[in-house]
């Protein structure tokens, strides 16, 4: 959704170093939006992790309709970050992907930063690990429960607008990287924030490592392979600390 409503503003005129921040922050607003409506209401029922993923689930399939319905099944592509392509160990990469690259650690540190050196990451974190605690400290659960959504949103939305600077956007673009996330972050663990991190650069190098080795097609097979002996092994991810919680 934030790389088609990025697509719709450099088409109506805004150079892409506007469009792009306020797909952003629109995403951010949507990402807001979907909790108070849909996620809120679900607090406190049983199993409400489940409840949630699935329920999220459902509304991402309405979204991807949606935007099929708004802009169609035609593929569209947005400016690149940066035009052109070089060339690395006789490989060539695009200077997109180049600057992905680079500003996606510096988008990780900012994001480490905020979570764990600022208050209201601090407080994020808190509600995450014991809500019933934050309640009696004082702290607005349901304005943090929003706030966490809409950095969630926003993120999903900046990936979005990376990925349709290299590749032709769809409706289901987000599909295969959804899917990725979430054994990255069963492989790094969920209650760990630098956990899923470190796991979806170890993940991108086995998956560029399986397909040279053995081929595209092997690749899928062989990553749910570490998903599931990871489930077998450790179920609380390789990063996640059995006693502190939240790391």
């Amino acid at each position: 959704l934030g790389a088609y409503i990025a697509w719709q503003l450099v088409e109506l005129g805004l150079p892409a170093a506007v469009a792009f921040p306020i797909a952003v922050v629109v995403m951010a607003g949507v990402g807001w939006i979907l909790q108070a409506s849909v996620v809120r209401p679900l607090i406190g029922r049983p199993n409400i992790v489940l409840v949630v993923v699935i329920t999220t689930l459902a509304a991402g399939s309405l979204i991807e309709n949606g935007a099929l319905t708004i802009w169609g099944p035609r593929s569209k592509q947005i400016p690149a970050l940066i035009a052109g392509n070089a060339t690395i160990g006789g490989v060539g990469v695009s200077l997109h992907q180049i600057a992905i690259i680079v500003i996606t650690p510096l988008i990780l540190a900012a994001l480490w930063v905020f979570l764990n050196r600022t208050r209201l990451g601090l407080a994020l974190r808190a509600v995450a690990q014991n809500e019933d605690a934050s309640h009696l400290v004082g702290l607005n659960v349901t304005a943090l429960y929003g706030l966490a959504f809409a950095i969630a949103a926003s993120l999903a939305g900046l990936a979005g607008i990376f990925m349709g600077g290299y590749r032709f956007m769809s409706p289901v673009m987000g599909s295969d990287p959804l899917l990725k996330a979430l054994i990255v972050v069963v492989f790094g663990g969920i209650s760990s924030v630098s956990g899923p991190i470190f796991a979806a650069y170890l993940i991108g190098f086995f998956e560029a490592a399986c397909s040279y080795y053995f081929g595209l097609y092997w690749t899928p097979a062989l990553l749910f392979g570490v998903l599931i002996l990871t489930l077998m092994v450790r179920p609380e991810g390789i990063f996640a600390s059995r006693s502190r919680g939240l790391a």
